[in-house]
């Protein structure tokens, strides 16, 4: 029912990412999908990787700090109102949607969510007719 998502803490400076990139190709690691949130000092990568582990703890190894947080992977079909059937089914149940991100290749297309309440926010989608994909079928 959930994913892992794979969270790294860096620097905003130059060489970081290309850095924290490095590390996961030398761990023959794919990248899935990112989302990167920064503010003046630092930045927060939040990746779908197809080693969630193995990323981990190669990254810290090398000195990053990271951590693997359970999201949802929301399976949306390629029509209009989808998402907003995402949006409304969870915000019916009273849940906060903390952030979201896109995946798309081309065999898969989400929406990573990261949900107040992770069982409930489960529920919720699954009950409305959603699918949620689960860890193994997102790192084919």
């Amino acid at each position: 029912m959930f994913v892992k998502q794979l969270s790294v803490f860096i620097e905003n400076r130059e060489g970081r990412l290309e850095q924290v990139t490095e590390v996961l190709k030398e761990e023959n690691i794919n990248i899935l999908s990112l989302s990167m949130a920064d503010t003046t000092e630092y930045g927060m990568l939040r990746m779908i990787v197809s080693d969630p582990e193995k990323a981990r703890n190669g990254l810290r190894e090398k000195g990053f700090s990271a951590m693997l947080t359970d999201v949802l992977a929301v399976k949306l079909e390629d029509h209009v109102g989808e998402l907003h059937k995402m949006t409304h089914t969870l915000c019916g149940q009273g849940l906060n949607i903390e952030y979201m991100y896109a995946l798309a290749s081309a065999n898969r297309r989400a929406m990573i969510v990261k949900a107040s309440d992770g069982e409930t926010a489960a529920k919720a989608i699954t009950d409305g007719g959603l699918v949620l994909y689960s860890n193994e079928e997102m790192c084919w």
